[in-house]
């Protein structure tokens, strides 16, 4: 059922489409204009605290496969704007609101620690646009608004990676990298955008998808789709469009890394499934023969390589970089195979991945913050020193290996159903054995943590404060509950994926 709304709307609940994305970005210039930096942090968490809750509403309403359809200034579709929210985006509006509102209570210490004071206003400013954008990708119905958003959120993210500079100037390199890729990316779906609205007239994507029903030859559509797959390729770091991730994740502050690796590259697998599933229907990108020979042979090597490449690094930031490289390989593998149960895998797992990449990243940000570096000859015996924080990363790493009774090992479970659903079982073996890979980089950590002696300039060193530690544990409970408690995301998924292949509930 669609439920339509706009301004004209009498409730506030009429305008949560609206309202889960202007709250954030009215409250980032706020930061900056009152100029203090405990003002700015609490006008951050309070912006993401609603964002979460409007998002939470939102998808206990399209839970049982409603649509709500939100029209700007009133305009009607597809001439005007349209925020459309069903299953698959509610989901990920309520991953990534979820996220930056655990994330925010850690970071006023993290960021105390990390970034200079001057720098603290001008921080939750942009790490509010960079929220406001992500939101705005996942939520709009308008590919042009896409692409807006995207910029938002991008132009952004360079300048909070750049503030990593305070702790290694290499920062500066890697936020220039990924602006050059991020604008080449951002160039490419521009460009597809001009091209499905050169052939179809329009560029709203409900509208899109009845427009291009019986376009599948028209060669403006392919070039199109060619554009657009690697435009948001880039930015979803698709193996080996991924260069720009280890560098940005790495000497990025922490909070940043967390916070991008939990929602950012989430958000752009978002629009791909989007476009792939919705707007250009599978048998039209089967008939590309895209998903057969290019996505699915990709994710396959971006699951190996990227976790070969993860065992040998000695910065830990670096190491769960390249990990995050061979998960998004899994999340594009389900897409390649573009079955419902392989559709339902991807977005359950980019959901679980999300919240044990961000624990992984936050205990990691707190080693930066005690032991000042995140390289592992500074990190031994620190199993010991700091043992709820250690034992939390325990807990995130058996989730990213995929263990029984964590979250990770039910999206890794699923997506193998699926690949034997498809007669695929060599590929299913595969799987296997790259799980085996992440044991190893894994161990190795563990290893430095417990097993080594401490350093003596460690031996007095204290576990980080309660406001670090209090949401580091909420996400290493959720990696368990979601692994032990699978009904709601797995239900959430069958109906978002059900959503994407009938085109978002048109």
């Amino acid at each position: 059922m669609l439920h339509v709304a706009g301004v004209s709307g009498l409730t506030i609940i009429d305008q949560l489409p609206m309202l889960t994305i202007v709250v954030p970005m009215l409250a980032a210039p706020l930061c900056v204009l009152f100029g203090n930096r405990h003002i700015a942090w609490l006008l951050a968490f309070l912006a993401s605290v609603f964002s979460f809750l409007f998002a939470t509403h939102m998808l206990l309403q399209v839970m049982d496969g409603d649509v709500l359809s939100y029209h700007m200034g009133g305009w009607e579709p597809p001439l005007g704007i349209e925020y459309r929210i069903d299953a698959a985006n509610a989901f990920m509006l309520f991953l990534i609101s979820g996220i930056s509102t655990i994330v925010l209570p850690y970071a006023r210490r993290s960021v105390a620690h990390e970034i200079k004071k001057v720098s603290h206003t001008l921080f939750y400013c942009c790490y509010l646009l960079c929220f406001t954008g992500l939101l705005g990708v996942v939520a709009t119905g308008d590919a042009f608004n896409i692409f807006v958003f995207l910029e938002i959120s991008s132009l952004s993210t360079y300048v909070l990676i750049a503030m990593g500079a305070e702790r290694d100037r290499r920062a500066l390199t890697s936020a220039y990298d990924y602006l050059i890729l991020g604008t080449i990316g951002a160039t490419f779906f521009v460009i597809g955008i001009g091209f499905l609205y050169m052939a179809t007239g329009t560029l709203n994507l409900a509208d899109l998808s009845v427009r291009m029903a019986n376009m599948e030859g028209n060669r403006t559509i392919q070039a199109a789709f060619a554009f657009i797959i690697v435009g948001m390729g880039l930015k979803a770091a698709i193996y080996p469009l991924h260069l720009w991730l280890p560098g940005a994740y790495t000497y990025a502050p922490s909070v940043v890394t967390t916070f991008l690796a939990a929602t950012a590259t989430k958000a752009a697998i978002y629009v791909l499934m989007r476009f792939m599933f919705s707007v250009y229907q599978p048998d039209f990108v089967f008939e590309l023969h895209t998903l057969t020979w290019i996505i699915m042979p990709l994710a396959i090597l971006a699951i190996f390589a990227a976790s070969l490449i993860a065992i040998f690094q000695t910065d830990l930031k670096r190491l769960l970089a390249y990990s995050s490289v061979a998960q998004i390989g899994y999340m594009m593998l389900g897409i390649g195979l573009a079955s419902k149960s392989s559709l339902s895998a991807t977005i359950v797992h980019l959901f679980n991945h999300g919240i044990t990449k961000a624990v992984l990243f936050m205990v990691v940000g707190a080693y930066v913050m005690r032991a000042g570096s995140s390289f592992a000859n500074n990190l031994n015996g620190l199993g010991k020193q700091l043992p709820w924080t250690s034992a939390a990363f325990v807990i995130g790493g058996l989730s990213l290996i995929g263990v029984p009774g964590t979250a990770g090992f039910i999206s890794k479970w699923m997506l193998i159903q699926s690949v034997l659903e498809a007669d695929l079982w060599w590929l299913a073996i595969m799987l296997v054995i790259s799980s085996l890979l992440a044991v190893i980089y894994i161990w190795k950590t563990v290893e430095v943590l417990y097993l080594k002696e401490p350093d003596v300039s460690t031996l007095a060193m204290k576990e980080v404060p309660l406001s670090m530690l209090l949401p580091i544990w909420i996400l290493a409970i959720a990696c368990i509950y979601f692994g032990l408690n699978t009904e709601w995301t797995l239900s959430m998924a069958d109906v978002a994926a059900e959503g994407l292949l009938n085109g978002g509930g048109k």
